[in-house]
């Protein structure tokens, strides 16, 4: 099986001094539970999802030809709420535009799995994070794309809370990852990979 895991810094580990992030440490799992996965780690610090709606397919074919097991992971929407110079970098319509052709692209070529931003320091970003997530899921629902929701467990995680608030407002180091990686794991769209 051969996995490529898309999206922001999240996805990328930022933070974490062991560079495993969630991803890394769920597919470390993998192995350790006898599944030979190769994987592919593919996300970018301060992407926005019109960034990766522009290059996920090709990035995606270069490492998933057909007669290998491949499978997708896609995990954003903290860039998209971010606001600069007064405005939202990406509206919530246009997120949700984004979600859609990429998952109705990415599921006619392999299975796909959706798991939505977890939470930040920032109040007010954090209640546009929640919002996202809410719409996302509803999304993901009528294209039959399992979603996990993030935000809401690991805002109520003090191990996740702390890290992030005591690095960049928005990262946790290794013992956050740890968290976020447990939701992954313990998720049954996951574990129906290895059944």
């Amino acid at each position: 099986m051969r996995v490529c895991f898309f999206g922001e810094s999240f996805v990328n580990g930022t933070g974490d001094p062991g560079c495993l992030g969630w991803a890394g440490r769920i597919c470390q799992s993998a192995w350790q539970n006898g599944h030979e996965v190769t994987y592919y780690n593919l996300g970018i610090r301060r992407e926005i999802s019109t960034q990766l709606r522009q290059r996920w397919l090709q990035e995606a074919m270069l490492r998933l030809p057909s007669e290998v097991d491949g499978r997708l992971v896609f995990s954003f929407g903290t860039n998209d709420t971010t606001v600069e110079n007064g405005r939202q970098r990406v509206e919530i319509a246009h997120s949700l535009d984004n979600l859609r052709a990429i998952l109705t692209e990415a599921k006619s070529r392999f299975p796909v799995l959706m798991i939505g931003a977890p939470p930040i320091e920032d109040a007010e970003q954090m209640a546009r994070i929640e919002e996202l997530s809410k719409q996302m899921e509803i999304a993901c629902e009528a294209l039959s794309v399992p979603y996990l929701e993030t935000v809401s467990t690991l805002k109520q995680s003090d191990t996740w809370m702390r890290e992030v608030a005591a690095y960049d407002g928005a990262h946790p180091r290794a013992a956050g990852y740890v968290e976020f990686a447990g939701l992954v794991e313990n998720w049954a769209a996951w574990q129906a990979w290895f059944a």
